[in-house]
């Protein structure tokens, strides 16, 4: 595992952002909050809309409870908003499996409809959606602010794009790994470093979430 090194300054605390109909239930969420409650450090895991620009407003408005230098954390869709905000705010973010090019992807939804397991909300994706996709998409990237974690066995997202979108970035391939990324425990120290935090090795655990 690759542990990014040490900022000069701490990160104030962590938002992790969920990805497209997933939920701040899901198991990587309370993951994160489990790794910032060892270490006393407040994190936000909102709940977001299914539309894009709501959920980066409601993900922007959280950043003022975090202090002034949060880390950012998101996977997939979460990953390309807290890409987003990364970019608006100048701050470090730790990546899994982001989406690169949403605005294309969900042009291959358009009139499907879902339900969120975590919400029961239903909802139908929509033009809209595309549009405000390709209107949040940064111009450029800073490749140096991102750790990016990625599994080769991503079934949904192609990992290559993400590697080459975000060149030059700090990143780990995790040999195997699915889009879910389950192995994400065991990177929760390099993520954590790469917010300026040291977090041991095996103290949070998916049995850690079991015993809670």
């Amino acid at each position: 595992m690759l542990s990014a090194p040490l900022r000069a300054t701490r990160a104030s605390g962590v938002l992790y952002l969920h990805g497209f109909n997933s939920g701040a239930a899901s198991p990587k969420a309370a993951l994160m909050r489990a790794a910032c409650g060892a270490l006393g450090l407040p994190c936000a895991a909102p709940q977001l809309p299914h539309r894009p620009a709501a959920a980066l407003a409601l993900a922007e408005r959280q950043l003022g409870r975090l202090g002034a230098n949060p880390l950012l954390v998101g996977s997939s869709m979460g990953g390309f908003l807290v890409t987003c905000l990364a970019e608006r705010h100048t701050l470090s973010a730790a990546l899994v499996n982001p989406a690169v090019n949403p605005a294309a992807l969900v042009a291959e939804w358009l009139g499907e409809r879902f339900v969120n397991d975590y919400t029961g909300e239903r909802f139908t994706v929509t033009a809209a959606h595309r549009r405000e996709l390709a209107a949040l998409t940064p111009a450029r990237l800073h490749p140096e602010r991102y750790l990016l974690l990625l599994g080769t066995a991503d079934e949904t997202l192609d990992p290559a794009e993400a590697f080459a979108a975000y060149h030059g970035a700090r990143t780990v391939l995790h040999p195997g790994g699915d889009h879910g990324f389950s192995a994400l425990a065991d990177y929760l120290p390099a993520i954590l470093a790469h917010g300026g935090h040291r977090l041991a090795p095996g103290r949070i655990t998916a049995t850690t979430l079991d015993d809670a």
